[in-house]
């Protein structure tokens, strides 16, 4: 008697098959599924036979039907060089299940198969970014351990009276017979047949990649330690394929190496190089139709690769950094407006004309002392400048107005951003995925938070520019909490939006920097912080022997101007987060003030000026109407 569910995944197969051919306009799509049936087979028709004799009947006939449905997605895939070979490979593969022949051999056929299929078109079977099996753990809770028990071995309490059971994943045998990207793409795909789902549609690529290295230690020695093998390597290739070549000491190795891949280098050519590989996949999905697709792609080439080397690069030479980047936004807009292939295609081969020159720049074992020094000296000076003087600006406001109450409250709100910026850094890094977008998202919409605040703070300073409007409002208004934490909260965002991005610049610093540049990674972190705490306090020692009308007049000044940059800054970052596209423009660029040359960001900065002029227009008015009663 068949169990119930195999009958019905048999008599699935047909409409399986038809479903998979309606699917194939996209030759990767077709290519995968016919590697997950590859990898099915590979790892289960062992099982299946011994000594040319069917040993489980039930598996055995599914494998059959599996090489029926596999042949057809083979046939259905769009002609390439070799697609011939690899249909006449799978009818040999046929011949050898249907005449029972060993399991090895057939695993092995099925190997060599995969291999020249993920060949022929251009299938990537590594991940872009190396897996975490420390973000794979509360994935493999959520989704897995029901059905495959909390220590993966089929035993978890949904998994009980299935057919077939769910797989022991601690069945080293079997594991061995499955590369990294084999798991990947059965946690995408489900294994039709069974009450194995798919996860595409609940798990990114990230996602699955940290899952499947996961599951990969059910079955893998974590104590084994040795030379790092490439994370390519440790994705394609089997336990089984390493221990047939090399031995149980290289097989033992790298079960545990795919299992908690070493972190791979991401310096400046690898950082590009991702770059330029997600350029390419958003031109297919765009030749594909899919443009809101290669959109995203886009945003996320220039987020998750250049913008990290930007600094570095910027050092070495600034235009060419500004010349990269506009190539990149300009294919990026050309997705947006709907341009045609060949324009994208166009355009795209020349931002990756100019992420070559880029590269060669970059290129190096590690940069020279003193250029480490600079960078790291630029990226904190860069982004923490405007920061410390709204802090100064506030300080020296309460001080100078003897609020030594409210002091306590700025520190502790610029305080509260280190901690959450370097917690945020921590749970991108280890528990879910902060990308580049959220990243830019994040500190454009702070940055325009704190433009509107520290233009309030301007005006509303110039407005108590005279003593006497400062005695009147003292007595009327001495700071309350409300008013402390306002300046708690402007505090926080000013140091808070840059934070993220600035130990981003510094962790790819530090590997571009190599072992012998990190002292001066820290020289030049510290050479800053001196120089922005100097000025801080030069800031505050003056303003203390400031007249109040001449010291708040001054820092309206500062505070608006201020606000005019963030203005620039933010929108800058919405555009490079994908939110705005790009207007480019014939205007000069100096972005330490967050002047591009681009109708929006520059749109933003006029409506910024034209704010402060309306209002410092309400103030005059209103000092007439009061100086003439």
């Amino acid at each position: 008697m068949f169990p119930i569910s195999r009958l019905l995944g048999w008599l699935l197969m047909p409409l399986m098959a038809l479903c998979s051919f309606s699917l194939l306009a996209d030759p990767a799509d077709g290519a995968a599924q016919a590697l997950h049936l590859l990898s099915y087979i590979g790892a289960d028709y062992p099982a299946t036979v011994a000594n040319g004799q069917v040993i489980d009947d039930g598996e055995y006939r599914e494998q059959v039907e599996f090489l029926g449905v596999l042949q057809g997605l083979i046939v259905a895939l769009p002609a390439r060089d070799g697609q011939q070979e690899l249909e006449q490979g799978v009818a040999g593969l046929r011949q050898a299940v249907e005449a029972r022949q060993d399991g090895a051999d057939v695993a092995r056929q099925a190997r060599q198969l995969a291999a020249r299929l993920a060949a022929s078109y251009e299938v990537s079977q590594a991940p872009l970014i190396t897996p975490d099996p420390v973000r794979g753990a509360p994935l493999y809770a959520q989704h897995c351990s029901v059905c495959h028990g909390d220590a993966g071995a089929g035993d978890g309490p949904a998994g009980m009276g299935l057919e077939p059971p769910p797989a022991n994943l601690r069945d080293q045998a079997r594991m061995d017979r499955m590369s990294l990207y084999d798991l990947y793409n059965t946690l995408g795909l489900g294994v039709d047949g069974t009450d194995m789902p798919a996860f595409a549609d609940q798990l990114d690529d990230r996602q699955r990649w940290d899952l499947a290295s996961y599951i990969a230690g059910f079955s893998a020695d974590p104590s084994v330690k040795g030379a790092p093998l490439p994370l390519g390597e440790l994705a394609g290739r089997t336990p089984e394929e390493v221990g047939a070549s090399q031995g149980a000491q290289a097989q033992a190795l790298f079960r545990a190496q795919r299992a908690q891949p070493p972190l791979q280098k991401r310096g400046p050519a690898e950082l590009i190089g991702h770059t330029r590989a997600t350029l390419e996949q958003s031109l297919k999905a765009y030749r594909d139709g899919e443009a809101d697709q290669a959109y995203d792609l886009s945003v996320a080439a220039y987020l998750e690769g250049f913008e990290l080397v930007e600094s570095s690069l910027d050092n070495l030479d600034a235009a060419q950094r500004k010349t990269t980047e506009r190539a990149l936004m300009a294919y990026r807009q050309a997705i947006q407006d709907r341009q045609s292939t060949g324009q994208a295609a166009r355009l795209l081969e020349q931002a990756k004309v100019e992420l070559d020159r880029s590269a060669r720049l970059l290129d190096g074992d590690g940069l020279s002392g003193s250029l480490t020094f600079v960078s790291s000296l630029l990226i904190l000076l860069r982004e923490g400048l405007e920061a410390i003087l709204v802090l100064a600006a506030i300080l020296a406001f309460l001080r100078k107005t003897d609020q030594e109450h409210a002091v306590r409250s700025v520190h502790a709100g610029w305080g509260l951003a280190i901690v959450a910026g370097f917690a945020t850094w921590a749970v991108a890094a280890f528990l879910i995925d902060i990308g580049g977008a959220q990243r830019e998202l994040m500190e454009g919409f702070t940055a325009l938070f704190a433009s509107v605040m520290v233009l309030w703070l301007g005006v509303w300073m110039h407005d108590r520019r005279h003593a006497a409007a400062w005695q009147s409002y003292i007595k009327e208004h001495l700071l309350g909490s409300s008013g402390r934490f306002g300046f708690a909260t402007l505090a926080f965002f000013s140091v808070y939006r840059e934070l993220f991005e600035v130990i981003l610049f510094y962790e790819t610093l530090w590997l571009q920097a190599g072992p012998a540049g990190h002292g001066m990674v820290v020289a030049g972190a510290a050479a800053a912080l001196v120089l922005l705490v100097g000025l801080a306090w030069v800031i505050l020692r003056g303003s203390a022997k400031l007249p109040l009308g001449t010291f708040f007049s001054a820092n309206a000044i500062l505070l608006c101007a201020l606000s005019v940059v963030f203005a620039g800054h933010g929108v800058a970052a919405l555009q490079e987060a994908g939110v705005l596209g790009t207007r480019p423009v014939a205007f000069f660029e100096f972005d330490w003030l967050g002047i591009h040359p681009d109708a929006w960001t520059l749109s933003a900065q006029a409506l910024a000026l034209l704010a402060i002029a309306a209002l410092y227009g309400r103030s005059r008015l209103r000092e007439r109407g009061t100086a003439q009663a």
